[in-house]
């Protein structure tokens, strides 16, 4: 990565926020910390608002104008009226953190009239470093990262989560070598890094969960659609995605083909 570049104070302010969360939570992990349950499988934990705080400070004093999109903070509408506004999830992957399993990272995302300009993925419990800036590539740990150059289905290495229905996944299953991961951002990640040929989910996703990583894998040499094979754009006034399918260009047209079929002949139905 160049030294000046168009975002180059978004990306710095980014990793001093990333770092400063990772080092809230790993005072944290496997220790004691509150939690408390938004909703349904939806628990929130003293190191999610912590690192929440800590990222928030750090961004808002470098660029107090733009907007915010964050999952632990109450949204509002006057992000859509801006043009550049940050998306973070301070811990993707809450509950690997609450069960000790080191699979959960902060994604820091920076988004530019809808598409997402500079991001950062860091796995602190593994020391994984990830950013990538438009037109920049993608690095892990400053090293420069592809995507693999798969493009057969048959065989392919696919990340999934370790908690969505198993059911929905048969029709790769049959075809592909499936390997449980927590985080989606950290799934998506490794597939930047090329560990692993792609990953999928069939919920429909927020936007803090997927928006740094989308730019990982693009920046990597890959694509991510949604589960309709369309582009993705943030900062929506409805912060979701139906479903997202990542991988190097090739591969991820055959897996969201397989997306499709496996939801069923009816396109229009809502992943769950």
């Amino acid at each position: 990565m160049i030294d000046n570049f168009q975002y180059r104070r978004e990306l710095d302010s980014a990793e001093r926020a990333a770092k400063e969360a990772g080092a809230v939570i790993m005072g944290l992990f496997k220790g004691k910390y509150d939690v408390h349950e938004k909703g349904k499988n939806n628990p929130v934990t003293t190191a999610d608002l912590e690192a929440n705080r800590r990222i928030r400070e750090t961004v808002q004093n470098d660029f107090s104008q733009d907007g915010w999109l964050s999952e632990e903070d109450k949204d509002s509408v006057e992000r859509l009226k801006k043009s550049r506004v940050w998306v973070v999830d301070p811990i993707d992957g809450t509950q690997e953190f609450i069960e000790g399993v080191p699979q959960f990272a902060v994604s820091i995302a920076f988004v530019e009239d809808g598409k997402p300009k500079v991001a950062v993925i860091f796995n602190p419990a593994k020391d994984r470093f990830y950013k990538a800036a438009a037109g920049q590539g993608a690095f892990l740990n400053e090293q420069p990262i592809r995507v693999t150059p798969r493009h057969e289905i048959d065989g392919a290495r696919l990340l999934v989560s370790r908690s969505e229905p198993r059911r929905r996944f048969q029709v790769f299953v049959d075809r592909c070598e499936i390997k449980p991961v927590g985080s989606i951002a950290y799934r998506l990640a490794r597939v930047a890094s090329g560990d692993g040929d792609g990953t999928l989910t069939f919920r429909s996703i927020h936007e803090w969960d997927i928006c740094a990583g989308v730019l990982m894998v693009e920046e990597a040499g890959g694509k991510v659609v949604d589960g309709g094979g369309n582009a993705l754009v943030f900062n929506q006034r409805e912060p979701r995605h139906r479903g997202v399918v990542a991988a190097s260009g090739d591969l991820s047209l055959g897996l969201q083909g397989l997306w499709v079929r496996a939801m069923g002949e009816d396109r229009g139905r809502l992943p769950q």
